[in-house]
């Protein structure tokens, strides 16, 4: 496939999306090169976003149930764990991945250049290298997968040093004794869980009136009685007028009147796709104002032999989805034929504390379609697994077809949702008549597990239906 090109396949950015394309690409047999600005691959997502933040907020876990178990509660007394410290264990992990990582492209014998990329034209790459050298580089096909980075409007100083966003949050040198998180999003939840639980005042400030509304209200509800319970200050539909910063804290005047005054602001209003300087427009690719590239339902751009996937095209911003999108534009480099089924029916992770996972649709979008259609709940408090660790807090909730009883959402609120949700996308991906909530009535789970939950929901469900 080569020809004329140095490689068949040129991928920009070596974060999930990246690493899932060239992965995909050099396994299908093809000449592979990846560039990246980073001596250590995996992206953002390994060095300033998902394994730091959800490797903080074990740590975070981990020092809660130390602190509020009686055993060894006692022998917490007098050392204080401060925030550095929790990161430093974050820290191993990152290296730990990023060695690993590395092994991958090594193994499939995936070059990796590093250094600033450029398209030329449509078929070539410049690579600015650390030395100040130009390599250029050319391609049969080119996978755009650059990702993203926390939005930061001009008027916002990110420089001083009360003024965070998520990725500059991992420096805080400091346990602060409050904390004003505006945008209240998946970042800003999970960071709020994680502040709260380090015994950290925290205001969270929701420009919207509700949080997290792409989930089912009943998850959201659940969540946002918790954080309440938590001490969490919960302030919706506020938009910030302006920051105030001074030496001892940050001012937050909203326009609704407030003044919020905490020791520390973390900004995490979304994210910027990392698209804009890579001469995309020189090319007629188009982008938005946040940089996100437009593309088909392919992950192909306006050039078909160019392929965006990942944050830099927005939603869902979702590490294991961006990897399958990496995965997807491989096999259609491979095979314009390829199947969706890769990149569709895929599962969200939110990492607050308790977790948040669910799959497939709400309560409010089955309504919206007319679907008939029931529900089953699970309260983790009755089962004896929840008991015997004392993480009670949370459901299972199914939601299936009154008339096929086909399962057509799984939502889950509680310790370890993003494990538990997986069952229930494996029975949602078998065909007809395979996906049936009768599946989880016929089988048998151990006891006690966590997974008993999709039993007893599936009969609660079936109850109603049945009885």
């Amino acid at each position: 496939m080569t020809g004329s090109h140095e490689v068949d396949v040129l991928v920009i950015g070596a974060g999930p999306a990246g690493e899932g394309a060239a992965m995909g690409a050099a396994k299908a047999g093809l000449r592979v090169a990846v560039v990246d600005r980073y001596r250590k691959p995996g992206g953002a997502c390994t060095h300033w976003g998902t394994i730091p933040s959800k490797a903080l907020r074990n740590a975070v876990h981990r020092l809660t149930l130390f602190q509020t178990d009686p055993l060894f509660a006692p022998y917490l007394v007098g050392n204080e764990i401060s925030f550095p410290d929790l990161l430093r264990n974050a820290a191993s992990v990152i290296t730990k991945q990023t060695q690993m990582r590395r092994t991958f492209y090594d193994r499939n014998d995936v070059e990796m250049v590093l250094g600033e990329a450029r398209l030329v034209d449509d078929h070539r790459i410049a690579v600015t290298c650390e030395n100040g050298e130009v390599r250029t580089i050319g391609a049969a096909h080119i996978v755009i997968a650059t990702g993203s980075r926390p939005y930061r409007p001009p008027e916002v100083d990110f420089n001083h040093p009360r003024i965070f966003d998520s990725d500059t949050i991992l420096r805080l040198d400091r346990t602060p004794k409050s904390i004003a998180i505006y945008g209240a999003g998946v970042i800003g939840c999970e960071y709020t869980s994680i502040f709260r639980k380090m015994n950290c005042k925290v205001n969270l400030i929701n420009t919207r009136d509700r949080l997290l509304d792409f989930l089912d209200d009943e998850i959201v509800d659940a969540l946002a009685y918790h954080l309440r319970d938590m001490g969490v200050l919960i302030r919706h539909n506020e938009i910030l007028s302006r920051i105030e910063p001074r030496e001892d804290c940050v001012l937050l005047h909203l326009q609704s009147g407030k003044i919020i005054k905490d020791d520390v602001l973390l900004y995490a209003q979304g994210r910027t796709a990392n698209g804009g300087d890579l001469g995309l427009e020189a090319l007629g690719i188009a982008s938005d104002e946040r940089g996100r590239i437009d593309v088909d339902a392919n992950f192909r751009t306006s050039l078909p032999h160019i392929y965006a996937v990942g944050d830099v095209v927005g939603l869902p911003s979702l590490a294991s989805a961006s990897y399958d999108q990496g995965r997807f534009a491989a096999a259609h480099i491979v095979d314009p034929e390829a199947d969706h089924a890769l990149v569709d029916g895929f599962p969200n992770g939110i990492y607050t504390s308790p977790e948040i996972s669910s799959i497939g649709q709400t309560e409010r979008e089955l309504t919206a379609g007319k679907v008939p259609y029931e529900v089953g709940h699970s309260f983790f408090r009755s089962l004896a697994r929840a008991q015997i660790t004392g993480q009670t807090t949370g459901m299972l909730k199914i939601l299936f077809h009154r008339e096929t009883l086909a399962v057509l959402g799984v939502h889950c609120f509680g310790q370890n949702a993003a494990e538990i949700i997986h069952i229930g996308q494996a029975i949602m991906r078998q065909p007809a008549p395979n996906n049936s909530i009768e599946y989880f009535t016929k089988t048998t789970f151990n006891y006690p597990t966590m997974a008993e939950a999709y039993r007893v929901a599936a009969l609660n469900g079936l109850n109603r239906v049945f009885s």
